[in-house]
């Protein structure tokens, strides 16, 4: 991708970005890395810092990047799932170091009135215990945020090699088929992904809990 494709794409974000958009502007100020000498280093960084602190999903450095060089655009997929996994772990890592009991604690000690906060959280963290699988697999693969998952995974104490297991498939499906998709496609790929990559893994997330939900009804019947 040129720079004049560059900044057309910037350009074509819509309504002008004011000084008070700092979401809008560290879009475009990730994506402009993407066609420089440090793009791969800039993938790598935003890959694994996005799972941990960064709001700015992986994905605007895939499609930056694959976009500009087609060719290497699995390679791009492979490298961002690889970090994306890694920076998932450390933030599950952090949580467990943390443990959920100092952050109910936090939040007992902050709530008000008749709430109760500190329960609900504590619930929250029970039903990610029981749910794990589909809590890290819808977080990995839509755009529900991969990162809040993976600090509540911590704080519920989810099996590491379980989240890591489970992030590699799903991470991997999701920044996979934009670069096979970019790789076979080419530009052609760019309104699918742009218009309707997200609502396809809503939608193959949906398929998958139908199917496990049929198969455990089978089962125990």
């Amino acid at each position: 991708m040129s720079e004049a494709e560059l900044t057309s794409q910037k350009q074509s974000l819509p309504g002008q970005i004011k000084p008070w958009q700092l979401h809008k502007r560290l879009y475009n100020w990730v994506l402009s890395w993407a066609q420089t000498k440090y793009g791969v280093l800039a993938l790598v960084l935003i890959a694994f810092t996005e799972p941990i602190c960064v709001p700015i999903p992986a994905d605007v450095m895939v499609l930056g990047m694959g976009f500009g060089k087609p060719r290497k655009a699995i390679r791009y997929s492979l490298i961002c799932s690889f970090f994306s996994v890694l920076g998932g772990t450390t933030a599950l890592l952090l949580g467990i170091w943390i443990g959920g009991e100092r952050i109910t604690a936090f939040i007992q000690q902050y709530s008000w009135g008749p709430l109760h906060l500190a329960e609900k959280a504590q619930k929250a963290l029970e039903l990610y215990q029981e749910y794990d699988f589909w809590a890290i697999a819808i977080s990995a693969l839509t755009p529900v945020p991969y990162m809040l998952f993976s600090w509540l995974g911590g704080f519920a104490g989810v099996s590491v090699v379980k989240f890591i297991l489970i992030s590699v498939v799903f991470r991997t499906l999701r920044f996979g088929t934009e670069g096979v998709l970019i790789y076979l496609f080419g530009e052609k790929a760019r309104g699918f992904i742009e218009k309707h990559f997200n609502t396809v893994t809503v939608f193959v997330i949906i398929l998958l809990i139908l199917a496990a939900a049929v198969i455990k009804h089978f089962r125990g019947g």
